[in-house]
């Protein structure tokens, strides 16, 4: 779909319209996050961190417009350059579970790195294309672990989609049933005789760990999300009030895609 300009507006029309049909189902403050600069300070910690290679560029050139119209939408964006955007996704959600004038808080992202945020009922995570609630208890029963143990298991069983492969060997079963145990990767005992678990291969993938633990510590930390990225000084100031006025020459441009294609 090109807009009234010949330019690609798919991406930006789809992400339009689900930002307006929150609103529609009730949602009063939004605040959103942006990969302005898809390269982050992950990518000096480890050399195959994901970059911006394999995006097509009629996709990537939809991010800057899609900025300027959410700001002209009337909603506040946040464009990462330093940090991404999950890292705004979680500060803003920690900032925000702070206020007590806050009932919850939704991380509209079913990314499994944000599980790592979910406390309680009080945080949780909205899949808002299968209509799932994920709160503490989901997050267990999909992983096996507690969410503050996320970045540990990411750490184990590697994260494809952000470039680090994880320790060999280890899988969903054998991370999740020792880290709900040990907690953390510094709690696991050495000797995998310790475990007391039923696993597949646990000698193998204990000296797996044993040898490789300074690597399982630099994957953990590329999966922690930073939460100390100043965003906002009150949640009021995410609160929507309407569009501005430059959207309605948004909308135009936009929805000449529409009567392009209708």
């Amino acid at each position: 779909m090109r807009d009234s300009e010949g330019l690609e507006a798919a991406a930006v029309r789809g992400v339009l319209t689900s930002i307006l049909k929150m609103i529609e189902d009730g949602a009063t403050h939004i605040g959103l996050a942006t990969d302005h600069v898809i390269e982050s300070f992950r990518n000096q910690m480890w050399p195959g961190y994901k970059t911006g290679a394999g995006i097509e560029a009629e996709l990537l050139a939809q991010f800057p417009v899609l900025e300027d119209a959410l700001v002209a939408l009337g909603i506040v964006v946040w464009p990462m350059i330093e940090f991404e955007a999950d890292d705004a996704l979680a500060a803003a959600a920690f900032f925000a579970a702070k206020d007590k004038r806050v009932d919850r808080v939704f991380i509209c992202t079913p990314d499994k790195d944000l599980s790592q945020c979910v406390q309680g009922t009080r945080i949780v995570q909205l899949d808002r294309r299968k209509r799932l609630l994920r709160d503490e208890a989901g997050v267990i029963a999909k992983f096996g672990v507690l969410p503050a143990s996320i970045p540990d298991y990411l750490a184990l069983v590697g994260d494809a989609a952000d470039g680090y492969p994880g320790l060999r060997g280890w899988g969903s079963k054998s991370a999740s049933a020792v880290l709900a145990r040990y907690g953390h990767l510094e709690q696991i005992p050495t000797d995998w005789r310790e475990w007391g678990l039923s696993l597949a291969n646990p000698r193998s993938i204990a000296e797996t760990f044993s040898q490789n633990r300074k690597l399982a510590l630099l994957f953990r930390d590329l999966a922690t999300l930073r939460t100390d990225i100043p965003l906002f000084a009150s949640v009021e100031q995410l609160k929507w009030t309407g569009p501005t006025a430059d959207f309605p020459a948004f909308a135009a441009r936009l929805d000449a895609s529409v009567k392009s294609n209708g």
